[in-house]
C-alpha cells in the first residue's frame, strides 16, 4: 500500500512543481492558445501543460522498475511491454507537442497513433479474447489487431476531443483513472498469480496518471492558467487505452475494457456523434466544429464551471455504476449495467441537444437521397461522354446536346449563331414539361469554334429540382460535356 500512496502523491507533487515552470516556458516561447472563433476563453493561455502531466506520470511509472519488492518484480516481469507502452505514449506525446508548437494536420497525429498502437500489438499487448460468460471466452484470432488498434486510437481521440473547456479533459480522465485504480486495487486483493499482477500494474498506471492530473488541475480548473494541449490529451488517452489493453491482454477483455469505456463514456459518445455529424454534413472527419457536448451545455446558458461540473457528475455516476456492477464479477450483470449506462448517456446527449434522433434519421435519409442522385447523374454523364466522343459533325453534336439536356433534366438549351454579315440562326430544344420560370438558373456560354468571324452562344436553363448543390452539379456536368466534346469546336457549314 505504501507504494501506491507514493506513486500517487509523488506524481501529484511533481506536477505541482513542474506546471508553473511549464507556464513560464510557454509564455517565453509564445506557446499560447490565442482566442479564435471556436474558443471559449478570451485571453491567450499557455497550451503545453501536458508536459507537466507527462513528466510526472512517466517518472512515477519508470521508478517502479527500480523497486526491490513484489511490485517492482511484477513490473520487471513485463518490462518489454511496459517500455514499449511508454515509448509509444512518448511518441504520441511528442507529436502532440509539435502540433501545439507548430501545428500539424490531424492525419499526421492519426498516423503516429496507429504506429504506436501497432508497436504495442507487435510487443504482444493486444486484446486476445472477449469473455462471453463464466469460463467461456471467444478467441479473436485475426480480429485481435484491428480491435486493439480501434480501441487505442478511438480512446486517444475521444480524450483529445473532450479538451474544450477549462479542466474538462483533465477532470474526466482523473475520475476515470480514480475509478479504474479502485477497481484494480480491489482485484489485486482478491486475485492471485498473473491476474493479480495485471491488477497491480493497472492500479499503478492509473494512480500515476491520477497524481499527475491532480497536481495539474490546480492550474487548469476554471479560470485556467494553462491548457494541457494536444500533447497532454493525446498522451492521457493513449496511455489509459494502452494500459487497459496491457492488463487484459492475457485474459478476457470484457471487464478490463468495460470500466474504462463507461468512465470515458461522454468523450467516447461525443467523438462518435461528432463523426456522425461530420459524415452527414459531408465534411472531413478531422474538421473542427462547435457542436460538441460541452458547447451545447454552454449554449443552454451554463457557465464554464457549471458545465464542467455537470460532466464530472455524469462521468462519476456512469463510472460508479459500472464499478458496482463489476465488483461481483458477473458477466451478465456487467452487460446489463453497461447497456443501461450507455442508454442513459445517449439520453443525456439528446437532452442537451448534442444529438437529435429524429433529425439524425432525417439527415441520413437526405444523405441517401443525395447519394442516389449523385450516382444517377454520374452514370448519365459517363454514358453521355461516350456519345459525345462519337460526334463527327455539327448536326450530330446538336442532337447529342439535346439528348444530354434531357438526361440531365434541363428546361431548355439553345444555340445562337451570329455570322460576319450580321445574319443569325438559332436552334432550340425544350423539355415537354413547362418549367417554373421563377425557379430557373440560366447560364449563357460563348462557344469556341474554328471560325473567328462566327460567334456562337450557348444557353442552358436548369430547373431547381432539389437543392442548389444538385442544380450546380448538373450545370457542372453539362459544362464538362461541352468542354470535352470536339463537336462545338467544328465550324458551322
Amino acid at each position: 500500500m505504501h507504494t501506491y500512496i507514493w506513486v500517487y502523491f509523488g506524481a501529484a507533487y511533481m506536477a505541482v512543481l513542474v506546471t508553473p515552470l511549464v507556464i513560464w516556458l510557454a509564455r517565453r516561447i509564445g506557446a499560447v492558445d490565442r482566442p479564435t472563433i471556436r474558443s471559449v476563453h478570451t485571453q491567450p493561455i499557455p497550451r503545453i501543460g501536458g508536459i507537466a502531466i507527462y513528466l510526472s506520470s512517466i517518472c512515477a511509472i519508470l521508478s517502479l522498475l527500480l523497486l526491490d519488492n513484489r511490485i517492482g518484480q511484477a513490473f520487471r516481469a513485463v518490462r518489454p511491454q511496459v517500455l514499449t507502452l511508454l515509448g509509444a505514449a512518448s511518441a504520441v506525446f511528442a507529436i502532440g507537442l509539435v502540433d501545439d508548437l507548430r501545428g500539424l494536420p490531424a492525419r499526421c497525429k492519426f498516423v503516429v497513433e496507429l504506429f504506436g498502437a501497432g508497436a504495442l500489438c507487435l510487443a504482444g499487448v493486444k486484446i486476445n479474447s472477449i469473455g462471453l460468460g463464466p469460463g467461456t471466452d471467444a478467441a479473436l484470432v485475426w480480429l485481435s489487431w484491428p480491435l486493439t488498434l480501434l480501441w487505442i486510437v478511438g480512446i486517444t481521440n475521444a480524450v483529445n476531443m473532450s479538451d474544450g473547456l477549462d479542466g474538462l479533459a483533465a477532470g474526466v480522465t482523473a475520475i476515470a483513472c480514480g475509478v479504474i485504480a479502485t477497481f484494480a486495487l480491489y482485484g489485486s486483493a482478491i486475485h492471485t498469480g498473473e491476474a493479480r499482477n495485471n491488477d497491480v500494474m493497472m492500479a499503478l498506471f492509473a494512480l500515476a496518471l491520477l497524481g499527475g492530473l491532480s497536481g495539474f488541475l490546480f492550474f487548469n480548473f476554471n479560470p485556467a492558467k494553462v491548457f494541457m494541449g494536444d500533447c497532454g490529451s493525446l498522451f492521457l488517452g493513449f496511455t489509459i487505452a494502452a494500459a487497459s489493453v496491457m492488463c487484459v491482454s492475457k485474459s478476457a477483455a470484457l471487464v478490463g475494457l468495460a470500466l474504462p469505456a463507461l468512465a470515458l463514456g461522454i468523450p467516447i459518445f461525443d467523438t462518435l456523434f461528432s463523426m456522425l455529424r461530420r459524415f452527414l454534413e459531408r465534411r472531413s472527419m478531422f474538421s473542427p466544429d462547435r457542436s460538441h457536448f460541452h458547447h451545447r451545455l454552454l449554449e443552454l446558458g451554463l457557465t464554464q464551471r457549471h458545465a464542467v461540473l455537470l460532466v464530472y457528475v455524469a462521468t462519476a455516476v456512469a463510472a460508479g455504476l459500472g464499478l458496482l456492477a463489476m465488483i461481483p464479477g458477473d458477466d451478465l450483470s456487467i452487460l446489463i449495467v453497461f447497456g443501461i449506462v450507455l442508454g442513459l448517456i445517449v439520453i443525456l446527449f439528446h437532452v442537451v441537444g448534442a444529438i437529435r434522433l429524429r433529425e439524425t434519421v432525417a439527415d441520413l435519409q437526405r444523405k441517401y437521397q443525395y447519394s442516389h442522385l449523385v450516382r444517377e447523374d454520374t452514370r448519365a454523364f459517363e454514358t453521355l461522354q461516350l456519345q459525345f466522343r462519337q460526334v463527327r459533325d455539327p448536326d450530330q453534336w446538336w442532337q447529342t446536346v439535346c439528348t444530354a439536356a434531357q438526361r440531365l433534366d434541363l428546361a431548355w438549351v439553345s444555340l445562337k449563331t451570329t455570322r460576319a454579315d450580321g445574319g443569325t440562326t438559332e436552334e432550340l430544344w425544350r423539355t415537354a414539361h413547362p418549367p417554373d420560370l421563377a425557379h430557373l438558373m440560366i447560364v449563357t456560354i460563348p462557344l469556341r469554334n474554328g471560325d473567328p468571324h462566327v460567334l456562337r452562344e450557348f444557353e442552358m436553363a436548369l430547373p431547381l429540382n432539389g437543392s442548389y448543390e444538385t442544380l450546380a452539379r448538373r450545370a457542372t456536368l453539362f459544362g464538362r460535356l461541352l468542354d470535352e466534346s470536339p463537336g462545338h469546336k467544328t465550324p458551322l457549314k
